[in-house]
C-alpha cells in the first residue's frame, strides 16, 4: 500500500510570479555593460544603435584609388623625361643616320648621350656574342677619339669652330651605328674573309661620310674637309679591326 505524503501548499506573491519581491529583483544586464543606477556617468555608455544611426546619416567622404592616383601623378613628367632621355629625338637622329646621302644636321644641333650609350652598348653585346670581351675597350677608344676628333677639329677650325666636347662625343658616338650593323652580321661570316673585309670597308666609309657631314654642318666650318675625314676614318677604322680580328 502507498505511502501518503503531506505537501504543504504553495503561495504565491502578490505579483503572480515566484520567487523575491518586484522590490528586491534585479533585471539581467548585458555583458560588459555597468549597471545602471543613478551613480552611473551619462557619458560612459555607448548605444550602438544610435551610433549606427549617426553614422549613416553622415557618412565620412571615401577617395578611390583612382582619384588618389590622378591628383598625385597628373603634374609628374614622365621617368624617362625626367632622366632626360628622349625616344622620339633618338629614333630620329637614328634614323638620320641610316641614310648616308640624307644626313639631316639639325637634328644633332642638341647633343644627347643615351643614344651614343646604347649603341655603344649594343656593339659591345654583339661582340660578345663572338666571344670578346671589349666594353671596356670600346669606352675608353670612344672617350680618347671624342678628345682626340675635339682638338683636330679646334685646331684646324681655330676662332671660326664652335665645336664643343659633348656634341662631338654625341655625334661619333650616333655614327657608331653602321658598326653595330657590321658587329651583328659578322656573327654569320667566317672571321677573315674576304667578305668580311669587304663589309667593313663599305661600312667605315659609311660611319665616316655621316660624321664628317656632321662635324661640318654642326660647326658650320666647311674648310679643310678632307683633313676631317681623315681623322674620323681612323676612328671608324679602328672599331672595324675589333670586328674582323
Amino acid at each position: 500500500m502507498a505511502k501518503e505524503f503531506n505537501v504543504p501548499p504553495v503561495v504565491f506573491p502578490s505579483g503572480g510570479n515566484p520567487g523575491p519581491t518586484s522590490a528586491t529583483q534585479r533585471r539581467p544586464t548585458a555583458p560588459f555593460q555597468p549597471p545602471r543606477s543613478s551613480n552611473t556617468i551619462p557619458f560612459v555608455s555607448f548605444d550602438v544603435g544610435s551610433a549606427t544611426s549617426s553614422t549613416s546619416a553622415a557618412p565620412f567622404p571615401t577617395l578611390s584609388s583612382t582619384t588618389i592616383a590622378s591628383s598625385t601623378f597628373d603634374d609628374e613628367p614622365p621617368l624617362l623625361e625626367e632622366l632626360g632621355i628622349n625616344t622620339k629625338q633618338i629614333w630620329s637622329k637614328t634614323y638620320s643616320i641610316l641614310n648616308p646621302f640624307r644626313v639631316n644636321p639639325d637634328l644633332h644641333e642638341d647633343g644627347d648621350l643615351s643614344g651614343p650609350f646604347l649603341f655603344l652598348i649594343a656593339f659591345g653585346l654583339f661582340q660578345l656574342l663572338a666571344g670578346k670581351i671589349h666594353f671596356g675597350i670600346i669606352l675608353g677608344w670612344v672617350t680618347v677619339a671624342a678628345i682626340y676628333l675635339y682638338v683636330v677639329f679646334n685646331m684646324l677650325a681655330g676662332r671660326n669652330g664652335s665645336l664643343d666636347l659633348y656634341r662631338c662625343l654625341s655625334m661619333i658616338g650616333y655614327c657608331m651605328l653602321p658598326m653595330v650593323i657590321l658587329s651583328a652580321i659578322s656573327l654569320f661570316l667566317p672571321q677573315g674573309g674576304v667578305v668580311i673585309f669587304a663589309l667593313a670597308a663599305l661600312f667605315v666609309i659609311w660611319s665616316t661620310r655621316v660624321c664628317t657631314r656632321l662635324l661640318i654642318e654642326v660647326a658650320r666650318w666647311d674648310e679643310h674637309r678632307g683633313l676631317v675625314g681623315y681623322a674620323c676614318f681612323l676612328i671608324y677604322m679602328l672599331f672595324s679591326l675589333l670586328v674582323i680580328f
